[in-house]
């Protein structure tokens, strides 16, 4: 068990260069552990920060004071498996990863983001969980990107439920700020079964599954499963996935900027759904494959050389336009895309926050760009005083 050092010994003084960036981790205080977060995830940034010279500490929204030249932050000894405190100077670039929405919706920690935003001395990244409703529109106000997106639509009241399953014979419904596929619903529609209308609830643990004779029955169903979770829902099209063994799966991409400030796709994973799974989430009994692998066994390896070129190719359209919807600075994104039958790459769900990647030559990559990104940043910093450059 990682255990913090006690706060109790006076902390140590980190110093830096002013020709490198000062990266802070950011999260938020806790009561019985000082912060929370993927601790894991913490110790690999710091560790790569420190191999490429780079001073980078984990710091709290509570602990980051903006006017002082010093700032108190945590640090991991691998030694001994534990955190400590030290103090460091002032972040010039602030890595965003509050790890609950909960957490980034309380009015001291929008404060705190608000704040650092306007700080000209320090670039803020990842500043917020994207919203799945508003994702859709982004997208949908592009040319480029609205081919990519499956017909969405708020689920606001039973007329929008009824109009879409006139279009579709599979939907799925999916909370705007789920996570981890908690929640989410599909309804198929059999038309030759007495109970024509299938829906698929995916819970902490396992699923359930109701049948209802009428739209209005399906609709009291939806609607106190919105209620239990307490979020609103969207409503979108559902896509005959490509499978493999009867199994859907889907991409899973991850896009950050470069040292350049370009985007990039660092890497492509594979997802397959589990028996009777809504999502290919691997807890839910999902695996990881290679995706050339997969797309070779269905579309013979010339045509799967031509989508995973496609998929590098959408995704970075995907991110730009995200990027320039969203009126914030990011570094990374992950992307959910599925593929069907012709070869045609649908988009599903990004996220600001993306979890760690188990390919290893992912991962390793994923957390040098970061500090690449900062690097360019800490470089913009130097050239222009302030501004919003992305």
């Amino acid at each position: 068990m990682i255990i913090p050092k006690s706060l109790d010994t006076k902390p140590l003084i980190v110093e830096t260069t002013a020709d490198l960036p000062v990266v802070a981790i950011l999260t938020i205080d806790d009561d019985l552990q000082l912060f929370r977060g993927n601790r894991s995830n913490f110790a690999d940034l710091l560790q790569t920060g420190k191999k490429m010279g780079i001073t980078t500490y984990v710091v709290t929204t509570k602990d980051l004071k903006l006017n002082a030249p010093r700032v108190l932050g945590y640090t991991y000894e691998s030694d001994s498996e534990s955190w400590s405190a030290a103090w460091f100077p002032r972040p010039t670039v602030v890595y965003n990863r509050i790890p609950q929405r909960e957490d980034e919706r309380l009015l001291r920690v929008k404060r705190k983001l608000a704040a650092i935003s306007r700080q000209p001395g320090i670039k803020l990244f990842n500043r917020r969980f994207f919203n799945k409703w508003s994702l859709f529109q982004w997208l949908n106000q592009s040319r480029m990107t609205r081919a990519y997106i499956p017909e969405t639509r708020q689920l606001t009241r039973p007329a929008v439920l009824t109009g879409l399953l006139r279009k579709h014979r599979l939907l799925y419904l999916k909370p705007i700020r789920g996570k981890a596929g908690v929640g989410i619903m599909t309804v198929k529609v059999q038309p030759e079964k007495n109970m024509p209308y299938r829906l698929q609830i995916q819970e902490e643990k396992g699923s359930s599954t109701y049948h209802c004779t009428t739209l209005k029955r399906l609709w009291g169903k939806v609607l106190k499963q919105s209620a239990i979770l307490g979020e609103p829902y969207i409503a979108q099209q559902g896509i005959a996935l490509a499978s493999v063994k009867d199994r859907p799966f889907d991409l899973r991409a991850l896009i950050q900027k470069n040292g350049m400030g370009k985007w990039e796709v660092t890497g492509i994973g594979a997802r397959v759904a589990g028996d009777s799974s809504i999502t290919t989430h691997v807890p839910r009994g999902g695996y990881i494959e290679d995706p050339e692998r997969l797309l070779t066994t269905i579309f013979g390896r010339d045509k799967t050389a031509k989508v995973l070129d496609k998929v590098r190719e959408t995704t970075l359209t995907l991110a730009r336009q995200i990027e320039r919807s969203s009126h914030t600075r990011l570094c990374e994104m992950s992307m959910d895309l599925g593929i069907d039958s012709t070869g045609h790459v649908w988009f599903f769900e990004a996220n600001s926050k993306p979890m760690k990647f188990d390919e290893p030559h992912i991962r390793n990559k994923s957390l040098e760009r970061i500090f690449q990104y900062s690097l360019y940043l800490h470089q913009l910093k130097k050239d222009t005083k302030g501004g919003a450059a992305l």
